[in-house]
């Protein structure tokens, strides 16, 4: 026979785990509750119409639809402007018939670390694809874009335009020399 006296001690212990398991289980059980009653509220819930009168307003003559005007049937991203210079420290770029292969594999590198962040070739992203810059932008313009975001953004008013259309995101000044802006244009012109 068991002396019940050795059992005593561990007695305690042992309703402990059982009591442990118990209470984890009514847990777990309360969660798969409130987590289906959750489920359940979030389902399709269909109105139905209801039997009545209802109002529908008539439109009168003295309404007209809202038009915007023919000019701005492009957004600034897609827009050309090819005699904006911008504002900023870049007054003029002499572009070379042919790419430097060193110049822009330099930019490409710079373009990775410091722009892809905001800018994806060939989609829009928190700013706009550089893919055809060049065939939208003066070279000035964008390396004083680069340079020069604050100012650009405040008193350009293509760069105002971007900042709207891309939900007021600014662009950052990541502080690059004017040799890395003309680095990542020459990348630009790889694209």
């Amino acid at each position: 026979m068991i002396n019940i006296m050795f059992l005593l001690p561990y007695h305690s212990y042992f309703w402990a785990i059982i009591n442990k398991n118990k209470r984890m289980k009514q847990l777990i059980k309360t969660a798969v509750f409130l987590l289906a009653l959750i489920l359940m509220s979030c389902g399709g819930k269909e109105e139905k119409k209801k039997d009545g009168f209802s109002v529908t307003r008539q439109k009168t003559e003295t309404e007209k639809p809202v038009s915007t005007p023919d000019t701005e049937v492009t957004k600034a991203s897609e827009r050309i402007d090819l005699t904006n210079k911008g504002l900023g420290p870049v007054t003029s770029v002499t572009l070379n018939p042919e790419i430097d292969q060193a110049m822009a594999s330099s930019g490409k590198e710079l373009y990775d670390q410091m722009c892809l962040a905001c800018h994806r070739l060939g989609k829009k992203f928190i700013g706009p694809a550089p893919n055809g810059i060049l065939e939208r932008r003066t070279p000035e313009w964008v390396m004083n874009m680069i340079l020069n975001p604050d100012q650009m953004v405040k008193e350009d008013p293509l760069a105002k335009d971007l900042l709207v259309e891309f939900n007021g995101s600014p662009m950052a000044n990541q502080g690059l020399t004017e040799e890395q802006a003309r680095a990542v244009l020459e990348y630009f012109r790889t694209l």
